[in-house]
């Protein structure tokens, strides 16, 4: 076993603690500028613990004071304890569902006095560790299908939990552990699969009752079966590395596509969408011949992936409407552009929008926004909080706040990098996919580009258990970095 040398202090990462705390005071300052009204003049009201501001400084000090406990940490003790921690959150998460109140729905909150802990936001640290702590282990390999199962086990038992606690929004969060799979050697096909998911999707969705002008085909299905052909064409070439097989692929798709399109448009019309199934049909039993015949086991993969793909695209119509909740299913309408709805499931965004372009260039300024003032915006102090940063500083201001949480993000990334071992790499990558995904979906969803789904904007959004929980994350991992050339 191998020890640094010098003090604790000379070996932080001061550059991420200055992003820290910058990040914390003008996610304090936005969030008084949220709760801020006409009636509010003392400057004492923001620090009273009857309010907002005054919890959310209370719980920053608190966060802070973790933080520095959790760097006196041996890095030892976060890989030794990780299983522990690991399975005593998930037992947590369990009972919430049962003694939680219901709030909004929701049943992931426990009440301890007059403040309230979300257990699902301590998920992450714990999942985190384990995930590092496994992946750590001797011998370790993602070439091994059967570790890949079990690291996606290891983060979908806390999303099954947190769905049960119907914090669907928060579960969505673990899917940046995909992220860090894929850093560590994953094959890109399940980066492919999700991407096309999301491709099938929103495409299949919004133009499913579109059809062609002179057929009788709808827009979507025939785009998305398009879509299906093209990637898994492009699998033989990249993946499989099969240039014979691709070429007499990408010909007869090419060339029965065409014809099947002209005949349709100027001979007799009929569903052309019939004719690219046989295409997947003709690709699936060719794939499998060149199996046979050529031994080109890697052939397998791709009629895995358009077999799985028929079956997702199929089974969206089914989730649209049997699975998701009526108000679920409106706000993924509306997001696509189907219906507008600007009185229930689009009024958040619209106002967010309307707050954000009346702050123009340099904004309204500190304290003097009145879309904010008015509350014109719910949730303006929490999910939707950034709404109030450009309308009070602009576009400047919203530019400056994006650039610096950029630099948070790839400062991490860099950290993660120069790790000397998989645990620290697999906690830093964990740490800066799970920053990424939160910060991508609430600036998302606040600019009306993704669904409103309730993900806080890191150290802005207001929440005693939100700040915490990403402080821990981040101090233990820069504990980490400080002990990188530690042996374990």
């Amino acid at each position: 076993m191998e020890r640094e040398r010098g003090n604790i202090l000379e070996r932080i990462d001061w550059w991420t603690i200055g992003l820290y705390l910058s990040l914390a005071i003008m996610g304090w300052l936005a969030i008084c500028s949220a709760g801020n009204s006409f009636l509010k003049t003392d400057l004492f009201d923001f620090f009273s613990l009857s309010e907002r501001t005054g919890k959310q400084a209370m719980w920053m000090g608190v966060s802070m004071f973790v933080g520095i406990i959790l760097l006196c940490f041996d890095k030892r003790i976060y890989k030794d304890w990780a299983y522990i921690i690991y399975i005593c959150f998930m037992i947590l998460g369990i009972v919430t569902i049962f003694i939680a109140k219901d709030v909004k729905g929701s049943h992931s909150w426990i009440t301890i006095g007059s403040f309230g802990l979300q257990p699902a936001e301590f998920m992450k640290f714990a999942t985190t560790l384990a995930l590092a702590s496994f992946m750590s282990k001797h011998g370790f390999s993602l070439n091994n299908d059967g570790n890949i199962f079990k690291c996606i086990a290891l983060f979908m038992l806390p999303m099954m939990i947190i769905i049960g606690q119907n914090e669907t929004g928060s579960a969505l969060v673990y899917s940046a552990f995909f992220f860090v799979l894929y850093r560590e050697g994953m094959t890109g096909l399940v980066l492919l699969a999700t991407i096309s998911a999301v491709v099938y999707f929103v495409v299949g969705t919004r133009f499913d009752e579109v059809t062609f002008e002179t057929l009788p085909t709808s827009v979507g299905e025939y785009a998305v079966i398009i879509i299906m052909q093209i990637f898994s064409i492009f699998m033989v070439k990249y993946w499989c590395r099969n240039d014979k097989t691709f070429v007499i692929m990408l010909a007869v798709n090419i060339v029965v596509t065409l014809i099947t399109y002209w005949i349709g448009i100027y001979l007799i019309a009929f569903d052309i969408v019939y004719v690219q199934y046989l295409l997947i049909a003709f690709n699936i039993v060719y794939l499998l011949i060149q199996i046979k015949l050529r031994k080109e086991k890697r052939n397998i993969w791709v009629c895995i992936f358009i077999i799985g793909s028929l079956v997702f695209y199929n089974s969206c119509d089914y989730v649209m409407h049997e699975v998701l909740k009526p108000h679920q299913r409106l706000r993924i309408e509306v997001l696509l552009g189907l219906k507008e709805d600007l009185a229930n499931a689009g009024y958040n965004v619209h106002q967010s929008k309307i707050a954000i372009g009346s702050g123009g260039v340099l904004g309204k300024g500190f304290l003097n926004g009145t879309q904010t003032k008015l509350k014109y915006v719910p949730e303006q102090d929490t999910d939707f909080i950034f709404c109030t940063i450009g309308e009070e500083q602009g576009f400047v201001g919203a530019s400056a706040i994006l650039i610096l949480f950029v630099a948070f993000i790839l400062r991490l990334i860099s950290l993660a990098e120069r790790q000397n071992d998989r645990f620290g790499r697999v906690y830093g990558y964990s740490v800066a996919s799970i920053f990424f995904l939160h910060f991508a979906i609430n600036i998302g969803m606040v600019l009306g580009i993704m669904p409103v789904i309730g993900i806080p904007l890191p150290f802005f959004s207001y929440g005693g258990s939100s700040f915490l929980g990403f402080s821990i994350l981040l101090f233990s991992f820069l504990r980490i970095d400080a002990d990188r050339n530690l042996r374990v």
